[in-house]
């Protein structure tokens, strides 16, 4: 079964994207949501989290996200202390999760905002990046998280840019109005059926 990464900038639309996969019955793997699920259920995460960032980390078997942010947010330093606890945990979810899915199933996606950052991508079969205009993301973003240009923006540059990301990527899904988006999913899943053949 082949493994296939996807990802995309803030307001690419990579989520309406698995969606349509998920319509052609391929199953999807949200690690960003897998992540948040984990932080409050794997024992080991949690002892780490703990361990790193202080007991106050957790507040009644809940996440201090308050507590959390407020380590992580404007330190570089102490993210990729929390990525390096997060990331490995999220790798073994979906090592279990994979041997959950039925051997008839060609190929299996995973969703992932930090695909590349992370270093998952290496563990995937190929990848695939969906792109959108600057612009468009922006606007999306601020309609669907009630955000204002300048959060936006801010959380953009937190990602690599989609040129450092397109050298990673083996395939390209333009998310703009000149291609539809279900005429190039429905091309790759082609090309991954006849892959698994």
């Amino acid at each position: 079964m082949l493994k296939i990464g996807i990802t995309g900038g803030i307001g690419s639309g990579k989520s309406t994207v698995c969606r349509i996969f998920e319509t052609l019955g391929i199953p999807v793997f949200y690690a960003d949501t897998v992540a948040k699920e984990i932080m409050v259920t794997d024992p080991v995460l949690m002892e780490g989290i703990s361990k790193t960032f202080g007991e106050e980390s957790y507040t009644g078997g809940k996440l201090n996200n308050k507590h959390i942010a407020g380590i992580v947010f404007n330190n570089k330093e102490e993210l990729a202390k929390l990525n390096a606890l997060v990331h490995p945990a999220v790798f073994r979810a979906f090592d279990t999760w994979e041997e959950t899915i039925s051997a008839d199933v060609p190929y299996t996606l995973k969703e992932a905002a930090l695909l590349f950052e992370s270093g998952s991508y290496r563990l995937c079969d190929k990848n695939i990046l969906v792109t959108a205009p600057k612009e468009v993301k922006i606007q999306r973003v601020m309609e669907r998280d009630g955000a204002s240009r300048a959060e936006v923006e801010a959380r953009m540059d937190k990602q690599l840019g989609d040129e450092e990301k397109i050298k990673m990527a083996d395939f390209l899904i333009r998310n703009e109005e000149s291609q539809p988006v279900i005429l190039q999913v429905l091309e790759l899943h082609r090309q991954f059926i006849n892959l698994t053949k």
